[in-house]
């Protein structure tokens, strides 16, 4: 029995290499204790729930770039083109043969490998050889950005021509550009400054070709379109090239000034701002009108702060609030009114958040540091806010210049540009945060907000007439798919300053009259049956009541009539005298 056992194991682990496994094993710990350096994970596997919402967003198409999608067979017809890319690096090293590269890389086998999430199982020579030959490929590729600043780094082989593209117009060239940015496609950065430290005589001539390129890229992929925002993290300190992309979007939340972009005359949707504009010349040269009204303010402020004191202090003194409360308080202890509470309540309060049950109120204070619900991130979609009055205005900038001001109700959102390249990124960047940030989500809870104020096409219209979106792509419609495609997330959490602008947003919007109206009939009217059967017996009261009220009134009324009638006959028998008969004359 056991003999058979061990056959059937044996068989069913045939595909297991015991030895190679036990090797790889000894040598990984051998290299890990010859290295102590802690070297953190930067290169991840999609989540699943990102994978399954858009696959083609996170799997390439095209080109495989490192070890995850390196063996899949539809994309071996790139092969030959990083081949023709890594002849064409061995022609350009000086002293050096490209064996001499991916001897240095293997090399720094461990760190290679201590970068990738996933085991990667073949040996240490494949993966240098794997890693020289995609570098160069890929650096070729990147060389057209960098010859935009003036820098070349060798003449771009015609072979190459129909992928890559200067002006970015050609579908391979977009195609490899949306690979290129997806997560589980990238290879270390340190990778790419080894490769340029054989070309160049030191590493720093290195590490600038490599940020011009760099930066290039990141210049062109960027949905957001920013205005002389320098860098401040070094290529040496980036992981891969997603990385250097995410760092640049979010390089320092607090750092960098918000900068608004004027809609002019001439631009599509500025109709309003065009009318501020006029108005604020027409008016601009009344500075003295203006300080000298500012000047009787403060006086009368002045002289009526006493007694203004005085009169807050007695109307919102404690006795005041008991009388004022008090009927309130008995009326809403009866059964009919105690239903009719909560409503008044929330159409006379200041907002939605105001009101709240009395469970909710004594949890509030445990749930302030717990993460969000998905139901607490809601806002107003773009048409109800700008029926509300609110003034979408453009910036160039990163997320920092998101911000509401409640006093001009003017949203400031950063321009951002939609093309066919957005998607892949965006998608990616926020895999990239869910994986690797350890503190707030920042891009992702942009996402949100986005997904929460686009529902429709004519939100996108609204928000690309006013500037803040710059529409590529075939249609409004596909930007708001778009954005609301993007709705999953790994993990919810607080960002300080988008949240205090949702709240601020949504206070504004739901302290306006025709908003509590509304949300008043639809809640307590047409959504709440018990409001609807109050009414309806109150109604049945009313008019059953009016009926016996009538009913009463026609008999009495009836009733009088006849005595009446009754009393004018008998009036009329007393007092009518009796006739004489008529006398025959005498003859």
């Amino acid at each position: 029995m056991s003999k058979i056992q061990h056959s059937s194991s044996s068989k069913s682990n045939s595909s297991f290499d015991e030895l190679r496994w036990v090797t790889q094993i000894r040598r990984t710990l051998e290299e890990e204790l010859e290295d102590d350096s802690e070297i953190p994970v930067c290169i991840f596997n999609v989540p699943k729930i990102l994978m399954a919402s858009d696959p083609d967003s996170y799997t390439p198409q095209e080109v495989a770039i490192g070890p995850y999608h390196y063996w899949r067979p539809e994309l071996y017809e790139m092969e030959r083109n990083k081949l023709a890319a890594a002849k064409r690096t061995q022609k350009h090293l000086q002293n050096h043969k490209f064996q001499d590269l991916v001897q240095q890389l293997t090399k720094h086998e461990h760190r290679i490998r201590s970068c990738y999430h996933k085991y990667l199982d073949f040996s240490g020579e494949t993966l240098a050889w794997m890693m020289a030959i995609d570098a160069s490929f890929l650096l070729e590729f990147l060389q057209v950005y960098a010859a935009k600043e003036g820098k070349v780094l060798n003449r771009l082989s015609s072979r190459m021509s129909h992928l890559v593209d200067c002006t970015g117009r050609k579908s391979a060239h977009n195609a490899i550009l949306r690979d290129m940015v997806m997560l589980e496609n990238q290879i270390p950065l340190f990778v790419l400054r080894k490769m340029l430290e054989f070309r160049f005589s030191s590493l720093v001539a290195a590490d600038d070709m490599l940020f011009s390129m760099l930066s290039g890229l990141s210049q062109e992929l960027s949905p957001f379109k920013m205005v002389d925002i320098p860098i401040t993290t070094p290529v040496s300190d980036c992981a891969h090239l997603l990385d250097f992309l995410y760092g640049m979007i979010t390089p320092n939340i607090e750092s960098q000034p918000e900068e608004v972009i004027d809609i002019e005359e001439g631009c599509q949707g500025g109709g309003e701002g065009t009318d501020k504009g006029d108005k604020d010349s027409s008016f601009g040269n009344s500075n003295s009108v203006k300080q000298l009204l500012d000047t009787v303010w403060k006086i009368l402020t002045k002289l009526n702060k006493l007694p203004i004191h005085l009169l807050k202090r007695v109307l919102f003194s404690r006795p005041i609030k008991v009388i004022l409360k008090l009927p309130w308080t008995i009326l809403s202890n009866f059964p009919g009114f105690r239903m009719l509470k909560t409503p008044i309540q929330m159409f006379f309060s200041q907002d939605k958040e105001d009101v709240k049950p009395e469970d909710e109120n004594e949890n509030h204070n445990n749930n302030n540091n717990k993460p969000p619900l998905i139901e607490e991130i809601t806002i107003p979609s773009v048409t109800d806010l700008s029926k509300s009055g609110v003034n979408f205005v453009p910036t160039t900038g990163n997320l920092s210049t998101i911000t509401f001001d409640p006093k001009t109700v003017t949203f400031h959102l950063p321009t951002v540009s939609l093309d066919v390249n957005t998607e892949a990124v965006l998608r990616n960047l926020v895999a990239y945060e869910a994986s690797n940030a350890s503190g707030p989500l920042v891009f992702t809870r942009y996402t949100e907000l986005m997904n929460g104020i686009i529902d429709t096409e004519d939100d996108v219209k609204l928000l690309r007439e006013r500037g803040v979106i710059l529409n590529r792509l075939k249609s409004d419609e596909e930007v708001a798919n778009l954005w609301n495609g993007m709705s999953k997330s790994i993990r919810l959490t607080k960002v300080p300053f988008l949240d205090k602008v949702i709240e601020d947003v949504n206070r504004y919007h739901n302290g306006r009259w025709r908003v509590k109206f509304g949300k008043f009939m639809k809640l307590y009217v047409f959504g709440s049956w018990q409001l609807l059967t109050l009414l309806a017996a109150v109604l049945m009261l009313l008019l059953m009541g009016l009926q016996a009220f009538c009913s009463v009134y026609t008999s009495v009324q009836s009733s009088g009539v006849t005595c009446e009638r009754e009393r004018h006959n008998s009036e009329d028998r007393v007092v009518q005298p009796e006739r004489e008969s008529p006398t025959m004359p005498v003859i």
